[in-house]
């Protein structure tokens, strides 16, 4: 067992110092492009403005045949790119592939200095963070960084959730978590095709009606469906606050329906998510709104927090007890909304900040 002082010193000679605190920025969407893709990445400067990361895929979703390609794109992209405060990420291919060694090699030795962080798929357990600590580490010291590169491990197979305590707490470097709902289907063998998002065969049926013959079973009932990611999602948001790093909902993989993608987004927006993934433009603004406060409930936190004075005891304001929790609940609806609106001055006319 490692010494907790053990914990912030570098693992290798001449890297940085391990953070001791993550950086918390607005993240309501990590944008995905194909860094092989010229037609893509011309656009970037005009999509950097609008989002608040963008992440060079390298993994599942580039043809075997493009892997080295997407690798120099990205490169590319973190070398020209002026993003101005906008974060990049990459999502490099997974441990257990033949690429990821170059992947890492590549990016943290000729742009490391450029990129925030790094996420690793099928993520299962701790020894796969350790892996990649040491790893960065090194190559960290060889390319001469001064700022370690934080983690974003995606959460995709059933022994993953099985030791998601321990992957979050492997390692101050990271960041965070992300669904990833389509890997942990097949994994758990969910009988589901879509990429996120509910089913309509998950659900729950009203009870029959009550008759003088007794229950009317074949009369109407209403059913409702269900979140099939409500305890992966509440799991994953649990372990990642008790380590102090960040949860994400992952992709919803249906382009074109917006309304249920703006509905799982908020799913994982009110269960605790501070962002989710964008593969299309049009999911952008989804996760913005989403993911944004609104700004009644801003404005129902200030007034909670200024009618509470120094937060002890119980009122009631407009008609609803508020206490010490209450503040507490409403101190992060504000800070989210105050940390959003400098970035955004739409946001923070909106908010009247």
């Amino acid at each position: 067992m490692r010494s907790p002082k053990d914990f912030f010193r570098p693992l290798a000679a001449g890297a940085p110092e391990p953070l001791r605190e993550i950086p918390v920025l607005p993240s309501r969407m990590i944008h995905f492009f194909p860094p092989h893709l010229d037609k893509v990445t011309a656009k970037l400067p005009d999509i950097a403005p609008k989002t608040d990361i963008l992440l060079g895929n390298l993994e599942d979703a580039i043809p075997t045949e493009s892997k080295e390609a997407a690798r120099a794109g990205m490169v590319r992209v973190a070398r020209e790119l002026d993003r101005g405060d906008t974060q990049l990420w990459t999502r490099v291919n997974s441990l257990d592939s033949p690429w990821v060694l170059d992947d890492l090699i590549t990016l943290v030795t000729e742009v490391g200095d450029r990129i925030d962080v790094i996420m690793i798929p099928k993520v299962e357990g701790a020894e796969d963070i350790h892996y990649v600590d040491r790893l960065l580490a090194q190559l960290e010291a060889r390319a001469g960084l001064r700022k370690p590169l934080m983690i974003h491990a995606i959460l995709e197979t059933a022994r993953g959730v099985n030791n998601i305590e321990e992957i979050c707490n492997a390692s101050p470097r990271m960041q965070g978590l992300s669904l990833g709902p389509a890997d942990l289907a097949a994994n758990r063998r969910m009988k589901t095709t879509r990429v996120g998002g509910g089913h309509p065969g998950y659900l729950v049926r009203q009870d029959p009606t009550e008759t003088a013959d007794g229950p009317d079973i074949t009369g109407e009932r209403p059913a409702y469906q269900q979140d099939l990611w409500h305890y992966t999602i509440s799991r994953m948001v649990d372990a990642c606050a008790a380590a102090g790093i960040l949860p994400f909902y992952g992709p919803f993989g249906d382009i074109r329906d917006t309304v249920a993608c703006e509905d799982q987004f908020r799913n994982a927006f009110l269960l605790g998510c501070v962002g989710a993934w964008s593969l299309h433009p049009v999911q952008i603004d989804i996760a913005k709104k989403v993911f944004s406060p609104d700004p009644a409930d801003v404005a129902h936190a200030l007034h909670v927090i200024e009618e509470m004075g120094d937060g002890h005891g119980a009122v009631m304001i407009d008609g609803k007890m508020e206490d010490d929790a209450s503040v507490k609940q409403c101190h992060v609806m504000v800070n989210l909304a105050k940390m959003l609106a400098a970035r955004d001055p739409e946001l923070a006319e909106r908010y009247g900040f």
